[in-house]
């Protein structure tokens, strides 16, 4: 899971994507970047967050009125500096390119880019096999007659070749601004204009921040081209059945975004009405309901609301701690635990606490959080979680890519209560899921919970990640 943000307009590209990529931080905090074009590329990118990677003399150096820029959280190769985004490829015209998901044939793509186009890849970045794959096509068009139905025709028969999840910002040098999403629009895209540029972002919270009023979201299969005079196209490149990652409402995206036109707040409100019917089937009777800060606090409110008990916060978060989540070792989630979050004594100690958190994938956070709370004189602790069970892998960008890291997988709800030390365990139900996020309740992808894929799933895929995360990890 990462963050992308494709600007072009009259004024600076980077003095807008700059405030972007802060907005947009919680996507990805291992690595940033941006590229400009002003007569040629200009890229700044490197590890780190936002803050570290760019200074004022490198945003004064990104010259140019379209740009591009990235924050990346890894899920394939070992997240080195070669993989940080954006990626620039000279032939033809010039293309800049970064992206958001995750090719599930990642390695058949690499192995034929190199084995039979002769092209080399320095990284191990699925954005780089995209951008070369863009590339190869764009080289079949009439390229002194450069023109928009041309540059789809190009993307369509890179659809044909791409598996997986993508949301793509890119620059065609002296042409315009390039954006695109998967047929299942797997991965969030949306895009503002107002009187001077075009914005592309994975949230609409980036497009709030730069002041953008109205904005809307790039379709699953569907492509936009603003060429350098301003002018807008887009076109139906790819058909499929949407497939949102429902994961974005669950926990990865800010709640004061909008995604596909849901609220992720107003989600969250619901997911936390929906466990809470499922709290009252259980006849528990805390004295406070408390967040684990900062994606639950919605939840649990509305959790707090229809037990009738009341809501309290009881975690007090350090924010200068990256969120454990994405993290990439366990050694170093747990150490964060304990750096992030210290108990307000007077909410915790003597109490029976419903505690509510988004999801637990290999459990050894919510044991560590609930050990804190007992620390401090906790009564009893019941854990809510507004996800169902996670068990199956992801294949789409999240950092949960084995079936060895859920606890859920072999363990049954009464086993993983005893092994977090929980005094009850509550899980959302897939049914209160999909309704809690809104919608129909279709239109979701669910493969972290149910097993069913929206794409193909090549033969080995989970095999070779499993192997590639082992050897990353070393």
């Amino acid at each position: 899971m990462c963050g992308i943000v494709g600007i072009i307009g009259k004024d600076q590209a980077i003095d807008r994507i700059y405030p972007a990529l802060i907005a947009l931080q919680h996507r990805g905090q291992d690595a940033a970047g941006a590229v400009t074009f002003n007569q040629g590329f200009h890229i700044k990118k490197g590890n780190g967050l936002v803050l570290n990677v760019f200074s004022q003399k490198n945003l004064e150096r990104l010259k140019g009125t379209i740009g591009i820029g990235h924050v990346r959280y890894p899920t394939v190769g070992a997240g080195v500096a070669e993989d940080a985004q954006p990626f620039v490829i000279t032939i033809p015209y010039g293309v800049a390119l970064s992206h958001n998901g995750n090719l599930v044939n990642f390695f058949d793509l690499k192995k034929d880019i190199t084995t039979n186009d002769f092209r080399y890849l320095n990284s191990n970045c699925d954005a780089e096999v995209i951008l070369n794959i863009l590339s190869i096509e764009l080289t079949k068009m009439n390229l002194r007659n450069f023109e928009s139905e041309g540059l789809f025709k190009a993307l369509a028969r890179t659809y044909k070749k791409l598996i997986g999840s993508f949301a793509v910002v890119s620059i065609i040098a002296n042409r315009g601004l390039l954006a695109f999403r998967d047929k299942n629009g797997i991965k969030p895209l949306v895009f503002g204009r107002d009187e001077n540029s075009y914005c592309f972002a994975s949230e609409s919270v980036a497009l709030d921040l730069l002041g953008y009023k109205n904005f809307t979201d790039v379709k699953p299969g569907e492509a936009v081209f603003i060429d350098k005079q301003g002018e807008f196209f887009k076109k139906q490149v790819a058909k499929g059945r949407k497939a949102t990652c429902i994961f974005e409402y669950v926990y990865f995206a800010r709640p004061d975004s909008i995604l596909d036109g849901i609220g992720v707040y107003e989600a969250r409100l619901r997911l936390g009405e929906e466990l809470g019917k499922e709290c009252l089937k259980h006849k528990i009777e805390p004295d406070v309901v408390i967040p684990v800060p900062d994606t639950a606090r919605g939840s649990a409110k509305m959790i707090a609301e229809i037990i009738g008990v009341k809501y309290r916060e009881g975690l007090i978060r350090n924010r200068y701690i990256q969120r454990t989540f994405i993290i990439r070792t366990q050694s170093e989630r747990i150490k964060a635990v304990k750096l992030k979050f210290n108990p307000i004594r007077s909410e915790i100690t003597g109490k029976k606490i419903l505690l509510v958190d988004d999801s637990i994938v290999r459990g050894n956070t919510s044991r560590e959080i609930i050990a804190l709370l007992r620390s401090f004189g906790a009564k009893e602790i019941y854990y809510a979680v507004y996800s169902p069970p996670l068990k199956f892998p992801c294949v789409y960008g999240i950092d949960m890519q084995t079936k060895g890291e859920f606890i859920a997988r072999n363990k049954s709800t009464d086993e993983i209560k005893k092994s977090i030390n929980a005094d009850r365990l509550i899980y959302q139900t897939i049914e209160g899921l999909t309704k809690g996020v809104g919608g129909d309740g279709k239109g979701f992808c669910t493969a972290c919970f149910t097993g069913s894929y929206p794409t193909k799933i090549p033969p080995l895929l989970l095999e070779r990640i499993e192997a590639d995360r082992m050897m990353s990890n070393l």
